[in-house]
């Protein structure tokens, strides 16, 4: 890896790097890495700590690293933003509504799937009610089998709207 990644750079690699697997020792991270880098991860993977996107497990005197639930969300906004998404931003026919309903009391979760939907061009028609022409229903399946919201996220895909949500999901975009 080259010493001239910027920051964030370096928890984008980290974050990446732990999606594939459950734990990972904190040694791999830096592993084969230019001792010029070695702080930058360290420091990163401080950061990352810290804003509690992973966590830091103890056994047999070593040190793990593991992706939380809010590292998973952040990973998930990334890749909404980054240039190698695989979703082609052309309308193929189809809308995709979600509608997400947390208790106050997963207020945290509830705002960062809010951010990740207004990343993916969706747009909130009613309060709970969330509507995209962008084929992102498989990320938000992931997303809402990782965070286990088996009733309180709903997707639901169709060719048909009535003319009035047609109206309001073009009325709510000019906005």
């Amino acid at each position: 890896m080259s010493s001239k990644l910027n920051k964030s750079q370096y928890s984008i690699t980290i974050l990446k790097v732990l999606a594939n697997k459950k734990v990972l020792p904190i040694e791999k991270i830096k592993e084969g890495k230019d001792p010029k880098t070695t702080y930058a991860f360290t420091r990163s993977i401080k950061n990352l700590v810290e804003t509690e996107c992973i966590e830091v497990l103890e056994s047999d005197n070593k040190e793990y690293l593991k992706l939380t639930k809010k590292g998973q969300t952040k990973l998930n906004g990334i890749r909404l933003l980054g240039k190698d998404t695989l979703v082609t931003q052309n309308w193929d026919g189809f809308w995709r509504i979600i509608i997400l309903d947390l208790s106050e009391n997963r207020k945290s979760e509830r705002e960062s799937l809010r951010y990740l939907l207004k990343k993916a061009n969706f747009v909130c028609v009613k309060n709970t009610v969330w509507i995209s022409p962008h084929p992102y229903e498989n990320l938000f399946a992931n997303i809402k089998k990782d965070l286990n919201l088996s009733t309180e996220l709903m997707i639901i895909v169709t060719d048909k709207l009535d003319e009035e949500t047609h109206l309001a999901f073009f009325e709510a975009i000019k906005k």
